[in-house]
């Protein structure tokens, strides 16, 4: 049996953490479908097993960090999670799950920590040499001074900061938006020419990089025309501060022009708060992470044979 001296084989194991962690059941509705077929668990029983679990799977959890880290183009977020602790009574703590996403394999990692400040990312990535693709928090900025990391920032970011400038100045923020709109329709006709990664740069350095001049040219220029505390003029200087950094993904084939997979990988987390609305303790938000970590890819690996069976009926 998995675990020593209990009665729960693999199978309502197994069954017990897709419920939770793939179809967003908390453990009270679990008992009450149970409790319709006669079936009578104690809550208490259930934490303790998927305690149990959780130290079951430690070795792949670690295996999978390695895996993950093991790139030279990552992608980091971080999303907030609402956290039982004895300490605080009458309210719940503000955890934050930390995203890595291996955005050349396809490989997700959820970290939970009970805070969001920059040592967080430090300690996970030590020793890392490569790319980071993130928004602009703060707490990314200590990497742009770290040897053998590379900072890169998130046109998808830029682009929304816009969009909501429209409501401000539609003719200013709509010609940013249109240049924009040129970059990502170069990425995606890469994709639909099936590029290598050195197409893909040279695709970029030959179409991308005048088009980013040209965005360049329009942000100063309007910037002086501009109310620096309204929506367009934030728009502008947002993605100004961050020039350099948006500009990264240009000189390399196989980097993202944005942090969207990322953000993606979180959808599954966002669903899941609505329905269990917290973790219980510190302890269970970091087992959590490491069951949403492995699940997270299995769903990814269905979702993709969904798609493939749909294509091929449609073509048929």
């Amino acid at each position: 049996m998995p675990i020593d001296k209990s009665i729960a084989g693999p199978s309502l194991l197994a069954y017990l953490m897709v419920s939770k962690f793939v179809d967003h059941l908390p453990i009270h509705r679990l008992l009450q479908i149970f409790l319709r077929q006669k079936v009578v668990i104690d809550a208490a029983t259930v934490c303790g097993w998927l305690k149990s679990v959780g130290t079951l799977i430690e070795p792949l959890y670690d295996a999978l960090r390695k895996e993950v880290l093991n790139t030279h183009s990552l992608g980091i977020d971080e999303t907030p999670l609402k956290v039982l602790d004895k300490s605080k009574k009458g309210t719940t703590h503000q955890g934050y799950y930390w995203v890595y996403y291996n955005t050349l394999n396809n490989l997700v990692l959820f970290n939970y920590q009970p805070g969001r400040d920059g040592a967080c990312p430090k300690e996970m990535l030590h020793g890392y040499k490569g790319y980071i693709h993130v928004d602009g928090y703060a707490g990314y900025t200590q990497f742009e001074n770290t040897p053998g990391i590379t900072v890169s920032n998130c046109w998808a970011h830029a682009r929304r900061k816009f969009i909501d400038a429209q409501k401000f100045d539609d003719a200013k923020a709509s010609e940013v938006l249109t240049l924009i709109a040129q970059l990502y329709g170069i990425e995606k006709h890469c994709r639909e020419k099936e590029f290598t990664t050195d197409q893909i740069k040279q695709e970029r350095q030959k179409k991308s990089v005048p088009i980013l001049a040209a965005i360049h040219v329009v942000l100063k220029t309007q910037l002086s025309t501009t109310l620096p505390n309204s929506p367009l003029g934030k728009a502008i200087q947002y993605t100004l501060s961050r020039w350099q950094k948006l500009q990264v993904y240009t000189q390399q084939g196989y980097l993202p022009i944005d942090n969207n997979l990322v953000e993606n990988s979180i959808r599954p987390i966002a669903i899941g708060r609505k329905n269990w609305l917290f973790a219980g303790s510190h302890e269970a938000a970091r087992r959590s992470a490491m069951l949403y970590s492995l699940f997270c890819h299995l769903q990814a690996a269905q979702y993709r044979t969904y798609a493939m069976a749909y294509r091929g009926t449609f073509q048929n």
